[in-house]
């Protein structure tokens, strides 16, 4: 193998981008230039593209009320591990997962205890405190509770990671809700700043596995963006209307989502992220799940109805609540999960569904999909060799391979 980098480092990088982060942090130690490959920005990027594009190397993360394990979906047995240098491990509370995004966790205790990990490499960063601001004609002793919702995803636009804080303030008000504070921190400048417009008339939704003592709920990331579900506040008619709200991590603004035609409106609607594709599933009656797909972002057209899986009928359990996690590696089964306390592969082609059975797990958790990378904390890569640098070299290992090929008639 290593006279194959030497000879054919295209070959050689090729079939290193197919391997676990598991293996690639033992072929590091290999020498320097496999060392100094495999950290490249353009290794590291081909890496998670594959991973994603072929979806492999997917984990699941289950949290219980005490502790973070980790499930690897390629694996035959499905057994439970916990989470090895969880960065905010604390006897006093649960760590939740806020979001995952291109192998990096972001991990919440409190409010004011946020971290990044990534749990294939242990790489940690812990998240400076950013306090409430109350705006100048609030009085805070009229706020009767707050909640907070929170997204984490990537900015392709500046190469960042970027956390979404919301805060909805109750008080005195004839609806009860009079305030919202957003605040986005970006990993790159390792601060976080403050967003004045918001659309006031939307409220936030608590998701379905919201916890009364947290009072929080999370995004979910896709296209560049964090989404939840919202509804209407005081418009009339509109009034309760359920919509998707998505916050752009580039652009840094709001936007709202058009939603597919539903074959009826019966339902408890959701978003979710399905092979990078937003998605929405609906929950109807707890015997079936209406599930749709987003293939052209911000395109109401391209919504395609997945499926349809029946409680009982498709899957031997009924459920209050299910919802889609990943596709199989050939993408002909969704990985489901059920009440936070089950998981099953249901067949797309077949309609037929498996339950999968996870030695170790806790008897009720909530599931996050983690793909292994190699992407770093360090704010965007400094310190690495640059995808463009990668390329020139290879570029130029191509024309003197070309050159040599035809000067001594080689086959390569």
């Amino acid at each position: 193998m290593k006279t194959l980098m030497r000879l054919f480092p295209e070959i050689a990088a090729d079939i290193l981008s197919r391997l676990p982060v598991k293996s690639l942090k033992r072929f590091r130690c290999v020498s320097k230039s496999w060392c100094k490959e495999i950290d490249s920005l353009y290794f590291i990027n081909t890496h998670l593209k594959r991973s994603s594009q072929a979806h492999t190397h997917l984990s699941l993360i289950l949290r219980d009320a005490t502790n973070l394990c980790t499930v690897d979906l390629d694996s035959p047995d499905f057994t439970s591990i916990k989470l090895k240098n969880n960065p905010l491990k604390s006897d006093h509370c649960a760590t939740e997962v806020m979001g995952s995004c291109n192998g990096l966790l972001a991990l919440l205790n409190s409010d004011f205890s946020i971290a990044l990990y990534n749990p294939s490499t242990r790489e940690k960063k812990m998240i400076p405190v950013s306090p409430l601001e109350f705006p100048n004609d609030l009085d805070d002793s009229k706020v009767s509770s707050l909640f907070n919702f929170y997204g984490f995803g990537h900015d392709p636009i500046n190469e960042d990671y970027k956390v979404v804080r919301f805060i909805h303030f109750y008080g005195d008000s004839p609806d009860g809700f009079f305030h919202c504070e957003v605040k986005v921190y970006s990993l790159k400048s390792n601060s976080w700043k403050r967003i004045d417009e918001y659309p006031y008339d939307l409220r936030f939704i608590l998701p379905p596995d919201y916890h009364p003592r947290c009072r929080r709920g999370y995004g979910v990331f896709a296209n560049s963006a964090v989404h939840w579900k919202a509804t209407v506040v005081g418009k009339g008619k509109e009034n309760g209307s359920d919509l998707i709200v998505a916050f752009d991590l580039g652009a840094e603004e709001f936007k709202i989502i058009p939603q597919p035609d539903y074959s009826s409106n019966e339902h408890e609607m959701n978003v979710g992220v399905l092979g990078g594709c937003l998605c929405v599933f609906c929950n109807k009656n707890c015997k079936q799940v209406e599930i749709w797909v987003m293939k052209e972002y911000g395109v109401k057209e391209s919504w395609t109805h997945l499926c349809t899986v029946i409680a009982k009928l498709q899957v031997k359990e009924f459920w209050l609540h299910a919802r889609p996690l990943a596709y199989s590696k050939g993408g002909d089964k969704i990985l489901l999960e059920l009440d936070n306390r089950f998981f099953v592969w249901y067949d797309l082609r077949r309609r037929k569904s498996k339950t999968i059975k996870i030695h170790g797990a806790p008897p009720i958790f909530i599931a996050e999909i983690c793909v292994g990378s190699l992407v770093t904390l360090n704010g965007g890569g400094e310190g690495q060799t640059s995808g463009k640098d990668t390329q020139d070299k290879r570029k130029t290992r191509k024309k003197r391979d070309q050159f040599l090929s035809k000067g001594f008639k080689l086959v390569l």
